[in-house]
């Protein structure tokens, strides 16, 4: 720099005597260029595991922006190699010049040239030692693995602080795509309530029951005709178990709880309901009552150092932020005291949402983006507790008989539950007579109670369908 100034000096002072001498002068041009070694672009290598749906897209996105990619991080991404189950399989995606599809996880876990593994096979055996490798051997680590996560987020925890405590360049986990696909609902929590107190979580966190709920509501379906339009579109695995049972939802809510409270709780021991005992009748009487239904996942701090959280339909009031959330979407609100209601609506799966976030993990990691503690900070102080208040819709089936209502109060009394109103739509067939009682806000654990005696009695036919209202203000 300091040579350029004294070139420019000296042009001047040659032009001045020039032209005061009555001389003509044109000033010579000056090229500056830099060499083609400073224009290079450092490579980041990307080791991928898992070249289906997910897999596929992530190629994709980083093939088509690789300019801006590359611009915006200084890094070259490279995909280095593909590891798959099949290699000789027809790709759905342009395998990137000079990247090697593989079969063996060791091709890319034993190759010191990879910088990245990005996961995105699924399961929670292979999967976890291969993310458990990677970060071993010092490589970062893209995943969409919700069930991994959930089931091991200690253990993980513990492997990358003695992984990175002696390392000047921590290595870092990144996991946006694995909670509601596309909706960047892990970053903002990491970054934009750090500040806030979260009081209560609430989502539709699963893609594939919304989607029946809302055939269920709108279009009048049954249970089974709703399974088998969302299996039609791609929306239900071929075993729907983990999906429409609410497993799915719970283990994205345990995940958000750790993130949202810094509380530790075995997924196991969140009360969890799926869709499956949910029924038409449902969502008749729901419509009389004004609302719908939602499988949502909730937990809620209940007063600083207990936690409470459940996965179950719940009756929604119309006029609330999830209750217009149709079709396969995703939506999560968080109550908190700062920001009061946040609410983040997207798609929660398919192709380029999920892979959308996992190359947002990506670029963030190429940028040099650093997070020590990407699952928030732990607070041993705060419980889970397994039970939790609110307003409860119980249905009743049942048998024509003397003193049905007054036996349903005896028993609401007899265990501290207060009815707010029995609703009974006309019978047309004997096997749907059925009502409902609506109850004051109480216990989970008054009425299991309750449900667990009336099931007891004569009349009743089958099993009490329980499920909470969202809103403890929900009476207009």
């Amino acid at each position: 720099i300091e040579s350029r100034k004294k070139m420019f000096r000296s042009i001047a002072l040659i032009t001045f005597v020039l032209v005061s001498a009555g001389e003509s002068f044109t000033a010579p041009r000056v090229h500056v260029t830099r060499s083609s070694s400073a224009l290079a672009a450092e490579p980041m290598t990307l080791g991928i595991f898992g070249g289906g749906t997910v897999g596929g897209g992530i190629v994709e996105i980083l093939k088509k922006k690789s300019e801006i990619f590359q611009e915006m991080t200084g890094k070259e991404l490279q995909i280095k190699k593909i590891c798959v189950r099949d290699a000789s399989k027809d790709r759905d995606f342009e395998v990137p010049q000079g990247c090697d599809i593989v079969t063996s996880y060791d091709d890319i876990l034993d190759d010191a040239g990879i910088d990245m593994v990005v996961e995105v096979m699924g399961g929670t055996t292979d999967a976890k030692d291969i993310v458990y490798s990677a970060l071993k051997k010092g490589k970062h680590v893209v995943t969409a693995n919700k069930a991994l996560i959930a089931k091991y987020l200690p253990e993980i925890e513990q492997l990358l602080n003695k992984v990175n405590d002696s390392r000047e360049n921590p290595v870092e986990f990144r996991y946006e795509a694995a909670v509601c696909g596309g909706i960047p609902i892990i970053r903002s929590m990491q970054s934009d309530f750090v500040g806030d107190e979260i009081k209560q979580i609430s989502g539709i966190i699963n893609g594939c029951t919304n989607f029946m709920l809302t055939s269920m509501d709108r279009d009048g379906k049954t249970y089974d005709e709703a399974l088998d339009e969302a299996s039609a579109l791609g929306y239900a695995e071929a075993d729907p178990t983990l999906d429409v049972g609410g497993f799915d939802a719970r283990s994205k809510l345990r995940i958000l709880m750790r993130l949202a409270y810094g509380v530790e709780v075995d997924e196991e021991e969140i009360s969890c309901r799926g869709i499956t005992e949910l029924s038409k009748l449902d969502f008749d009487y729901a419509k009389m009552m004004g609302g719908t239904i939602k499988l949502l996942g909730v937990s809620k701090n209940i007063d600083g150092k207990r936690i409470a959280a459940f996965v179950s339909p719940c009756y929604v009031t119309p006029d609330d932020s999830l209750s217009s959330v149709s079709g396969a979407t995703n939506a999560v609100e968080i109550i908190s005291s700062n920001l009061v209601s946040s609410t983040y609506i997207g798609q929660g799966a398919g192709r380029f949402p999920t892979a959308n976030s996992c190359v947002n993990d990506i670029i963030a990691l190429a940028k040099g983006d650093q997070n020590s503690l990407p699952f928030n900070p732990a607070s041993p102080e705060k419980q889970f507790v397994n039970n939790y208040d609110s307003v409860f819709y119980v249905r009743l089936k049942y048998r024509d008989g003397l003193g049905i209502t007054r036996q349903c109060g005896e028993i609401c009394e007899k265990h501290g539950v207060s009815i707010h109103s029995i609703l009974q739509n006309p019978v047309e067939k004997r096997d749907d007579a059925a009502f409902v009682i609506i109850t004051e806000k109480v216990q989970l654990a008054a009425i299991l109670k309750v449900c667990a005696e009336i099931e007891g009695l004569d009349w009743c036919r089958g099993s009490a369908f329980y499920m909470p209202v969202l809103r403890e203000d929900w009476v207009r």
